[in-house]
């Protein structure tokens, strides 16, 4: 009859853990896989509708501009047939605010993070801490 210590239990005790651990390894992987994948399905989703109500509001803000531009040439002090200043006005308002806007995109894309897998990361280091007790316990 084989006693705790035999040679047998050690080499099974070791297979089970090894098992273990490498189900765990797979577990994580899929939960880094998984959050990754929500992440980015959400990220792209963002990005598709983002996209069509940007496509609206150009032409909208198209035909705006060029509303304000007529209304500039009604506006402004120049001689008949000038018509040009007042999209040259519109122009300039433009290109400052888009200046602005760059300024600020620029700066919200320095701020951002990438998508990583911060749920699986943290189970990691528990399993890590956890097989690390253990294995002091033991000692």
């Amino acid at each position: 009859m084989a006693t705790e210590t035999s040679p047998q239990n050690v080499a099974q005790a070791v297979q089970d853990i090894s098992e273990r651990v490498s189900l765990l390894v797979r577990e994580e992987i899929e939960l880094a896989k998984a959050e990754v994948t929500t992440k980015v399905t959400k990220l792209l989703k963002g990005i598709v509708v983002g996209a069509a109500a940007g496509i609206f509001v150009v032409i909208g803000l198209l035909f705006l501009l060029h509303g304000f531009a007529w209304l500039a040439y009604y506006v402004l002090p120049v001689p008949n047939q000038s018509y040009f200043w007042g999209f040259f006005v519109v122009a300039g308002l433009l290109f400052v605010l888009g200046g602005i806007a760059g300024y600020l995109a620029a700066k919200f894309f320095k701020e951002s993070s990438p998508p990583t897998p911060t749920m699986a990361i943290d189970e990691a280091g528990k399993i890590r801490k956890t097989l690390m007790f253990r294995r002091k316990k033991k000692k």
